[in-house]
This record gives structure tokens, C-alpha cells and sequence, in this order.
């Protein structure tokens, strides 16, 4: 019988706005138990400062290179999500030595999938000697290494939750699973509960936070406020679906640069922000006719399910397939901790030499595993030894 274990997830998504910190113990495999979840926001210098590494980062050519400040910035990440760690277990009187793993996501900076180039800041070995828990990281690059896309990742913990999700969720059509970060990704589980297929879908929160913070001077759209107040632009929406991204017969990852926000003079502020929550929506729909089976539910997590009028649109379009849209609290689910608790899950099924990418989520070879084991030097044993 396969020993649980439990394992802590750090996220820290395209949109760079904090660290979230998820517990969970799991086999790595069907049994998943869900714990305590906390997120920590980014301070504003340190989000520019990351917005810096972007730039930066389109100078790498060997995924080992750190031009510029980034290997400053690295640092200094790994450091903060040290801090979260630490923060995290005392908040929740959890002991270090009763984890044993750490999945290690890091700040990805550069994702070039037709070069087979990831770069995600973070040091695991950094990161396992602050926290005195082993860490797994850089979990996407061995994707790569076997022909895949390296994302997304997230699909093999998805096909785990499906399996405990309420029956009017599951009958008789599949579920997806979809995740609006920066990029949004979704996950379609089957009925047999085998993930059928995962990619990612189009752009997600990232073109409406470049669009507000360019033109108002605020992080992001705050539960869709100032969508609220502007109407659709269909020709600027249609510029954006009409990417070949959206019909291509081979499914892609996304970089955050593939899709760039409007001109200053495309859209008012409101006008800007409505359209591109439409578009956050379509693209998700468009995407989604590429499944091999008609969804019956769709649900939502990450942080672009905050957003009301996304949520609307995807209501309404989803309706006209004849499916639903839930979003992952009404699942049952955590919808802000669940990438983090995937970066866990994943952790321990590098621990077991599990796949964590398959030929229907990457496009890899053959399934693979992946991450980069980082022992806890002069810890304490853990509750699993």
C-alpha cells in the first residue's frame, strides 16, 4: 500500500501578484486529502521588480543564464517564498518535520515552447536549506526535454479532484477544469475519470491587468468593476480571436507575451477592460471546441473567477452548448489554492517516479515524469522516514 504523504505547494502564477501556499497529503495518486491554504501578495517594488526579469529574460538562450538583475531577483524570490513557508507553518502550528516535500513552482520569466526553452526563477536548494524541507522544482523542463510544451502541469491533480466531485457535476458529459491566471488552461476529465485532454486556452487576467495598470494606474480589475462600466468593442474582440492560436490544429503553451494589450487609442478605459473580459471568456469557448468531447460543466478557478463579468460571459456562452459554468467554491473546491495544491501533489508523484505529463496535456512522447529533488540538509527526519 502506497504511504501517504504531505506536502506543502508554492504558486506563484503569471500574474505575479504573491505566493500561494497550499497543504495536502496525498499518494500521489487518487487519494488526496486538502488542507490549510494562505496566499501572500507581492509588495509594488517587487512586482516591478519582476516585471524587470520579463524583460530581461527575452536575452536567455540557455535555460541556465541569469542576464541582468535576474540572478538578484532569483534570490531574492526564493528568499520571500522561504519567508511564506516559515509564516505559513506558524500560523497553522505545523512542525517543518512533519512535511516532506515542498513542490517548488518559482516565477516563470520565459516560456518558449517551439525551442523547448522554460525558465522559471527559483533555488530549490536555496529554498530546501532555509525551510529544512527537500524540494522539488523545475518540474517542466524534463516535459520539454521529451517533445512536450511543458504546460500545463496542473492536469494530473485535476483528474484527482474529478473523482470526488459532487454526481450532478459528473453525469454523463465530461468536466473541465479551468484555471484563469495570467494564461488561462483548461482540463477535461472524462466520464471513465481519465484526463481526455489539457491545454492551454488563450490569454486569461494578464491582458486586463496590463490594460487597467497602463491606463488607471491599478494592479487589476478588481471583481470587474470597470468592465462593468464598458461595453464590448466586437472588432477588437474579433482581433483577438481571430489569432491563429484559436484555430490551429496543434494545441500550444502560452507565453504572457504571445497576446499584447490594446492601444491607448483601440478603447476607453471602461470599453478596454469590458472587451478583454469578453475575450478572456471566448477564448476559453473557442478553445474548448478543440476537445474530443462536449463539456457539460466548466469549473473555474484561479483568479479571473473574482471577476464577475468573465464569470457572465462564460455563463452565457457555455450556455449555448448546453453546459454549466460553477465556479470552484460551489465544486466543493478552493479556487484560489488549487494550483498551489497541485504543485504539492505533483511534488510527491516526482517523489514515486509518477508521470506528471502525458501525450493528451503536453503533447510529450510518451508519459513522463520530472522536477529536480533538493535534499533537506541536516533536518530533522520527516514524519514519513
Amino acid at each position: 500500500m502506497t504511504q501517504m504523504k504531505t506536502a506543502i505547494g508554492l504558486m506563484s502564477g503569471t500574474s505575479m501578484d504573491g505566493i500561494d501556499i497550499a497543504l495536502i497529503r496525498t499518494d500521489g495518486r487518487g487519494k488526496v486529502e486538502r488542507g490549510a491554504a494562505l496566499g501572500i501578495s507581492y509588495d509594488a517594488k517587487f512586482r516591478d521588480r519582476l516585471k524587470q526579469a520579463l524583460e530581461e529574460a527575452k536575452a536567455i538562450r540557455q535555460r541556465e543564464e541569469r542576464p541582468g538583475t535576474l540572478a538578484d531577483v532569483e534570490r531574492e524570490l526564493t528568499m520571500r517564498h522561504a519567508s511564506a513557508v516559515q509564516d505559513f507553518l506558524k500560523k497553522n502550528n505545523i512542525l517543518s518535520a512533519y512535511v516532506d516535500v515542498i513542490g517548488f513552482h518559482g516565477q516563470t520569466v520565459l516560456h518558449r515552447p517551439d525551442q523547448a526553452l522554460t525558465v522559471q526563477l527559483g533555488d530549490g536548494a536555496l529554498l530546501a536549506r532555509e525551510t529544512g524541507i527537500a524540494v522539488v522544482h523545475d518540474m517542466r523542463a524534463n516535459d520539454m526535454a521529451h517533445g512536450g510544451q511543458g504546460a500545463p502541469l496542473i492536469p494530473a491533480y485535476h483528474a484527482a479532484l474529478a473523482a470526488g466531485l459532487p454526481a450532478e457535476l459528473r453525469s454523463g458529459h465530461p468536466v473541465v477544469f479551468v484555471n484563469i491566471g495570467g494564461i488561462s488552461n483548461l482540463t477535461c476529465v472524462g466520464t471513465g475519470g481519465q484526463t481526455v485532454a489539457a491545454y492551454d486556452s488563450g490569454p486569461g487576467n494578464t491582458l486586463i491587468d496590463q490594460w487597467v495598470e497602463a491606463h488607471a494606474g491599478i494592479p487589476y480589475d478588481q471583481g470587474g468593476m470597470i468592465a462593468s462600466e464598458g461595453r464590448v468593442l466586437t472588432n477588437l474582440a474579433e482581433r483577438y480571436l481571430a489569432n491563429p492560436f484559436f484555430s490551429g490544429t496543434k494545441r500550444r503553451s502560452l507565453d504572457r507575451n504571445d497576446f499584447s494589450p490594446p492601444a491607448g487609442a483601440d478603447a476607453s478605459l471602461e470599453d478596454g477592460a469590458r472587451t478583454l473580459a469578453y475575450v478572456t471568456a471566448a477564448a476559453i469557448l473557442r478553445s474548448a471546441q478543440h476537445l474530443p468531447e462536449r463539456p457539460g460543466t466548466y469549473i473555474i478557478c484561479g483568479g479571473g473567477r473574482l471577476n464577475r463579468i468573465i464569470m457572465r460571459d462564460l455563463t452565457e456562452l457555455a450556455l449555448r452548448d448546453e453546459a454549466k459554468v460553477v465556479s470552484a467554491e460551489a465544486a466543493g473546491l478552493d479556487g484560489d489554492a488549487m494550483e498551489a495544491e497541485a504543485w504539492g501533489y505533483l511534488a510527491v508523484r516526482s517523489l514515486e517516479g509518477l508521470s506528471l505529463t502525458f501525450p493528451g496535456t503536453t503533447g510529450v512522447t510518451e508519459p513522463v515524469t520530472g522536477g529536480v529533488f533538493n535534499a533537506a540538509l541536516g533536518s530533522l527526519p520527516s514524519a514519513s522516514d
